[in-house]
């Protein structure tokens, strides 16, 4: 798979980089279908003035300036006002990754080296390893600018287009703080460490698309399709302290007081209530 090339361009050194898109869509897809005919359904570009239907070659890009008015722009127009410096990755900051909010990244790249780019792209992960540091800065994809930041990776880096502000919403609902007592932060801190280990992609299916898989599957061979049976929902949380000390005693068999379960030590009486976080000012 060909990769889109470029360079990042870190004060005046000038690296040749390829890039790959590091995700992919595995989802199922449907295909829209005519009930009666089971044809699919097509989506037909017409022009309303010669009532005909468009195909690609009959179609360019307009901008509309004034109503009813549009200027045509090519893509070698469009490629003709784009820079190397355009297209190179330009490093303008080095933050601490933890600096990002998440809610800014958007989509990851694969950075791999082109020919004579290798040991100075290897000379600026490792100084980014060894600092802690992700870069900032901007490139252009497409018909428009994008924010990126540039993450080490193991041995890689990866590029992750990011979202202007403009682009990020306020959070609609502004969060609730209820005061909260020790006993149950306690709780609730046991439970997070009974269930913290590493991170591992692998351990995580699409369970869901599997059946649906095996869903079609069924279909195709002709066999009646039976609803699962599903088991009893879970009630709603009537005390938060029972649901704490039932989720904690399955994982660990400790008791709320961090007993095991069956032994004679006591559980911890409960604590004062603690306030909720004074609201900062402005």
């Amino acid at each position: 798979m060909a990769g889109r090339k470029g360079a990042i361009a870190f004060g005046l050194v000038y690296i040749p980089v390829e890039l790959y898109p590091a995700t992919q869509d595995d989802a199922v897809r449907f295909n829209q279908l005519a009930k009666e005919s089971m044809q699919r359904v097509r989506y037909v570009k017409t022009c309303p003035d010669c009532n005909r239907e468009l195909g690609p070659d009959d179609i360019v890009r307009g901008y509309q300036y004034e109503k009813g008015k549009y200027v045509v722009v090519s893509d070698e127009e469009l490629d003709a006002i784009k820079t190397d410096a355009d297209r190179a990755m330009k490093i303008v900051q080095f933050v601490d990754l933890q600096e990002v909010p998440p809610v800014y990244f958007e989509k990851p790249y694969q950075v791999r080296a082109q020919p004579g780019g290798e040991k100075p792209l290897e000379l600026l992960r490792l100084a980014m390893v060894e600092e802690g540091k992700a870069a900032i800065g901007t490139t252009v994809l497409g018909n428009s600018e994008t924010p990126l930041a540039l993450i080490p990776y193991g041995d890689d880096l990866v590029m992750m287009t990011l979202h202007y502000q403009s682009e990020v919403r306020d959070l609609p609902k502004p969060a609730e703080r209820p005061a909260v007592d020790d006993a149950e932060l306690d709780m609730a801190r046991r439970l997070v460490e009974s269930m913290a280990e590493p991170f591992d992609p692998a351990r995580f299916k699409n369970a869901y698309q599997e059946k649906l898989m095996g869903l079609i599957q069924d279909k195709i061979a002709g066999k009646q399709v039976t609803p699962e049976k599903h088991g009893p929902q879970p009630a709603n949380v009537i005390n938060l302290m029972d649901a704490l000390a039932a989720s904690l005693k399955a994982r660990t068999g400790e008791d709320a007081g961090g007993a095991k379960a069956g032994s004679a030590e006591s559980a911890k009486a409960p604590k004062p209530k603690r306030k909720p976080p004074a609201k900062r000012a402005g």
